[in-house]
């Protein structure tokens, strides 16, 4: 689909091809014509993988195959086997196929039948590109909503797709891997995302990697910090401005709206926004259109919203700081990252990636057993960014040569880390084998959230040995 859009004086051509989906579509009808017209609108709407078959007995041979597709569209007439046939067969034989039957009979019960066998929709002939589009992105939002449930609700640790475009996410932690899954499922979709957590957890290297991963990834990623627009200079810079349209306003300016036109609007810190800015912001969020300041020209905007805030939204409802309609109209998906405390077992890969990153390759670079201790003890309120910043600041001090305790700020160096870092380093106060198998296990129960199956996989031991043992450390909850 092309869409000609106009911008001032000028004129862009929007291609919806570079919106680029994996989804494998199979179309099936026996008017060649029909599949050819099909075919170029999936396609010029981003779905690359389109097969078109005119034989509805052939349809049939590719699922009992077991070549796999994503979604089918199913003529309702056709010679040989009709609609509701091939339809009983691809539910048998691939059940998470999402099928749309197409006829040219708008028949309410027809239409009943259909969706009682399991078909997701009923379109009527002709079919507008509108509706064909609506339709499969509601498919495809039910499914990653379902891959979402599935991925809660297993205890295996899941798989990235694309795991280059999330390698600047440094982790370990289960918990950080099954966000970045979901967030990687959210990416395929236009739905809105609020990512929150405290400053220095990532927020914005997790909004960039969305964006890697989303259609829209040959587009700009355009970040705005919504705490630093002031409310005299929002409309101009967030919606641009014409020249003259303020004084020193000495020539036309496209604004942060503009700039992100078919791409991915990061709003950072849209906790910070006052009310008065949050009504302009939503008005253009609910219409996708905006007026730059100067002019009465309306102009539409297409971009991906993602926002990121490390303030409690709800709370802020409560408080009348920041409009509830706002707020769900951001939250189509919510990504919470965890404070470094909540992680701890990250700590060593991350400093192992930012001794990479500040040591020469001619330096005995790294880091002794007393600093590391020291490193994983310490609460980090500053998360993430504030652990970059440590590791940079002992390179420079240790000159080379590894990283000791002495070399780190004194902010580590508390009496009780002292002792615990002590303990666990001097081989001359050996706890006893049962004190450290009850460390050992409580750490992994409390680092997975709790998860007893995830819990007793990973230590190798029964899940009923692990529940005896979590009984006799006062862990009685089910």
């Amino acid at each position: 689909m092309n869409e000609t859009k106009n911008w001032g004086s000028s004129t862009e051509v929007y291609d919806e091809s570079n919106l680029v989906m994996d989804e494998r579509i199979l179309v099936v009808d026996d008017d060649w014509d029909f599949l050819e017209l099909m075919k170029a609108r999936l396609t010029g709407a981003g779905f690359k993988q389109v097969k078109i078959e005119d034989d509805p007995l052939k349809a049939a041979d590719l699922f009992e195959s077991e070549e796999l597709f994503d979604i089918a569209l199913i003529d309702m007439t056709m010679p040989e086997m009709d609609g509701l046939q091939l339809l009983d067969m691809v539910k048998n034989n691939s059940p998470r196929t999402e099928c749309i039957i197409v006829t040219a009979v708008n028949d309410a019960r027809v239409a009943v039948k259909c969706l009682r066998k399991g078909a997701y929709d009923y379109l009527v002939k002709p079919i507008s590109e509108e509706d064909l589009v609506f339709s499969l992105k509601r498919i495809l939002e039910k499914r990653r909503l379902l891959e979402i449930l599935d991925l809660e609700k297993s205890n295996r640790l899941p798989v990235l797709s694309n795991p280059e475009a999330f390698k600047s996410i440094t982790t370990r932690s289960p918990r950080i891997l099954r966000l970045l899954k979901e967030a990687e499922l959210h990416a395929g979709s236009d739905v809105p995302i609020l990512i929150t957590g405290e400053s220095g957890t990532g927020k914005e290297l997790l909004a960039r990697a969305i964006h890697a991963v989303s259609p829209r990834a040959r587009y700009p990623f355009m970040p705005v910090n919504m705490a630093a627009i002031s409310a005299s200079l929002f409309e101009a810079e967030f919606f641009g401005h014409t020249r003259g349209a303020f004084t020193g306003a000495e020539k036309e300016r496209d604004g942060y709206l503009k700039n992100a036109h078919h791409g991915t609007l990061f709003l950072d810190e849209i906790g910070n926004l006052p009310p008065a800015m949050q009504v302009k912001l939503l008005r253009v969020l609910q219409d996708g259109e905006y007026t730059k300041l100067g002019s009465s020209a309306s102009h539409k905007v297409d971009a991906r919203v993602v926002a990121a805030t490390n303030e409690d939204l709800e709370q802020m409802i409560s408080d009348k700081t920041f409009r509830k309609d706002l707020y769900y109209r951001i939250r189509g998906g919510w990504l919470h990252l965890p404070p470094l405390r909540k992680r701890k077992e990250d700590i060593p890969v991350l400093v192992d990636h930012f001794l990479k990153e500040y040591c020469s390759p001619s330096s005995s670079c790294g880091i002794d057993e007393a600093a590391m201790c020291l490193l994983t003890e310490y609460h980090f309120p500053g998360n993430i960014r504030e652990l970059k910043s440590i590791i940079q600041s002992a390179v420079n001090l240790a000159q080379g040569k590894p990283i000791s305790a002495d070399v780190l700020p004194h902010q580590l160096h508390r009496s009780k880390a002292i002792i615990s870092c002590e303990q666990a380093v001097n081989p001359g106060d050996i706890a006893p084998l049962a004190q450290i198998e009850k460390t050992h296990i409580l750490n992994a129960y409390r680092q997975l959230d709790g998860n007893k199956s995830q819990t007793a996989r990973i230590l190798g031991i029964g899940l009923n040995t692990l529940r005896r043992k979590l009984t006799l450390y006062g862990i009685t909850n089910s």
